[in-house]
């Protein structure tokens, strides 16, 4: 079974600028995705999708091998399904055909090989055709719609204790893992039969402004 992971970055981060290769704890933020894809013991090889040549330069030398993404798949509006469909294009272009697809996203660096490897294992296992891995979620969540406002989890006229409640995940963006024909299928990471990987809380943190830069440095340590 060939598994291919796939990491899209593109160039042309509006929040903060040049975040997949701005430094994080002394090293680009995309070497830790490329890191720890090559840590797993399950991911066959590693490559980056990107429309940028800095990214390009700064994977190789991490070891990714690159997909050239044209730009009209890297603006502002592009989704990462169209970087994904996009990428295993590229690949079946070269007689690359994998089983799986493994999708990391550069903005959640707080992940390991071992987490890919029990990922990719927990799909196999539940004979799942995709997975995306979630953090435990212990918050009481409202929505307010046409100014009211409304309890989406819970009662709060009989509020329950935590501990009571039935598990709740929140999707942490870190790791999806999926059969190509889903991607093809439904033009989507997600499709049949999906599989949960529950991860940290700390997992769910995902890098979108200067201040989370900081603060996963400090959980860095």
């Amino acid at each position: 079974m060939t598994t291919i992971a796939i990491i899209p970055a593109r160039g042309g981060s509006k929040g903060v600028p040049r975040k997949n290769i701005r430094l994080l704890a002394g090293k680009p933020l995309i070497a830790y995705s490329i890191e720890d894809a090559q840590e797993s013991t399950s991911v066959d090889q590693v490559y980056v999708s990107t429309d940028d040549p800095e990214i390009a330069n700064i994977s190789a030398e991490y070891g990714a091998k690159i997909i050239n993404r044209p730009a009209e798949f890297a603006n502002d509006t592009a989704s990462s399904e169209s970087a994904l469909i996009h990428g295993l294009k590229a690949l079946e272009d070269q007689n690359i055909n994998p089983d799986l697809l493994v999708f990391l996203q550069c903005t959640s660096p707080i992940r390991t090989g071992v987490e890919i490897d029990q990922a990719i294992a927990k799909l196999k296992n539940e004979q799942g055709d995709s997975l995306v891995s979630v953090s435990p979620s212990h918050r009481f969540l409202w929505e307010e719609v046409n100014g009211v406002a409304k309890s989406i989890n819970y009662d709060y006229r009989h509020r329950p204790r935590r501990q009571d409640m039935n598990p709740q995940y929140v999707e942490n963006g870190s790791i999806y893992v999926f059969k190509p024909w889903v991607l093809k299928e439904n033009k989507n990471r997600l499709g049949g039969k999906i599989s949960l990987y529950v991860m940290s809380e700390i997992a769910a943190v995902e890098i979108d402004s200067l201040e989370d830069f900081q603060m996963i440095e400090f959980l860095m340590g």
